[in-house]
């Protein structure tokens, strides 16, 4: 079992930049990707970035690609998201993931989910 905690959400002026931490405990979770995914209000849950076990594969969805980046540092079981120029539409509950397949995080079917954190964007 993986437990998931996000932290570091709040509210954001257009164009700042939040870091979202995802704390994981229950097992190291160096063997295994993480991801992260965000739904809006009214909205589908939608995939934002995933990464590999060992940090070195990366996928964005086109909507965040060049402002947001995604990174872990396995000797703390973390994994963090760096969002920078932040629009309105940014505004959701984000959600941190993990599972051994990696296919199974880009299509929304982790096994382990984290409870959520609120990002606004709002002037």
């Amino acid at each position: 079992q993986v437990q998931l905690v996000e932290s570091g959400g709040g509210l954001v002026q257009p164009g700042g930049s939040l870091r979202l931490s995802c704390a994981a405990s229950g097992r190291t979770v160096s063997s295994i990707a993480m991801g992260w995914f965000r739904q809006a209000p009214g909205k589908e849950r939608e995939f934002v970035t995933f990464i590999s076990s060992n940090g070195g594969s990366t996928i964005y969805a086109d909507s965040v690609k060049g402002r947001f980046t995604i990174s872990r540092d396995n000797a703390k079981n973390t994994v963090y998201l760096q969002m920078s120029s932040l629009k309105p539409e940014d505004t959701a509950v984000y959600y941190c993931n993990a599972d051994q397949n990696y296919l199974k995080i880009r299509w929304g079917r982790a096994d382990y989910w984290g409870q959520g954190t609120q990002v606004t964007v709002a002037s």
